[in-house]
């Protein structure tokens, strides 16, 4: 009899073992796969050929909004038809496509990352952080007035053609909610050297 029950109890000893080993290995896995998610947010970056626009997309047409993540046919991270309307707008300012390129892409990220957890939405938030701040970058100071409505001009360009369906608005609500702890800016705000670029 006592045999069986130490029997028994090394049995549920060996199980809850094993048991912790296969979730411990789970938990690895999952660290692992967010952590390869993070490097890959912050090495996304916008090139100097997105700005130039060599590589332009076809226009999207209706199939632009059919889904929250739209149409990519370039491949760039930023959805088509948002960066056809930044090329038309601004045809003649490298500079200023640059930086709302830039946000776009960054915004873009909140509604197509594969693996939504407080990691992954701090990563994106401090890309979305760092090209709000480079949206800056291409209207001057010196009249703090002029300076807060040239920008604000430009953000709400960028975020009324990104979020221009109710699907969409609740995308990036739905990303940030719960997700989000407090986290520190990266140091770098532009993805390219905007003092390289024509106009």
């Amino acid at each position: 009899m006592f045999r069986k029950v130490l029997w028994r109890g090394l049995l549920v000893l060996l199980a809850l073992y094993v048991g912790g080993v296969i979730y411990r290995a789970f938990v690895i896995y999952g660290e692992q796969k967010t952590d390869a998610q993070v490097e890959k947010i912050h090495a996304t970056k916008l090139t100097l050929d997105d700005v130039l626009g060599k590589n332009l997309p076809p226009d999207p047409g209706a199939e632009a909004d059919k889904t929250v993540a739209g149409v990519d046919a370039n491949k760039n991270g930023i959805r088509d038809d948002v960066e056809l309307a930044i090329f038309k707008e601004y045809p003649n300012s490298a500079k200023t496509r640059a930086v709302l390129l830039q946000y776009a892409l960054a915004l873009q990220m909140e509604v197509v990352q594969p693996i939504v957890n407080k990691e992954t939405v701090i990563a994106v938030a401090q890309d979305s952080g760092r090209a709000h701040l480079c949206v800056g970058e291409v209207t001057s100071r010196s009249d703090i007035e002029k300076f807060l409505s040239a920008t604000k001009k430009l953000y709400t360009f960028v975020e009324d053609k990104q979020w221009n369906t109710a699907p969409r608005v609740k995308g990036h609500d739905d990303f940030y909610r719960g997700n989000l702890d407090s986290f520190s800016s990266l140091e770098n705000t532009c993805d390219l050297d905007l003092s390289e670029l024509p106009n």
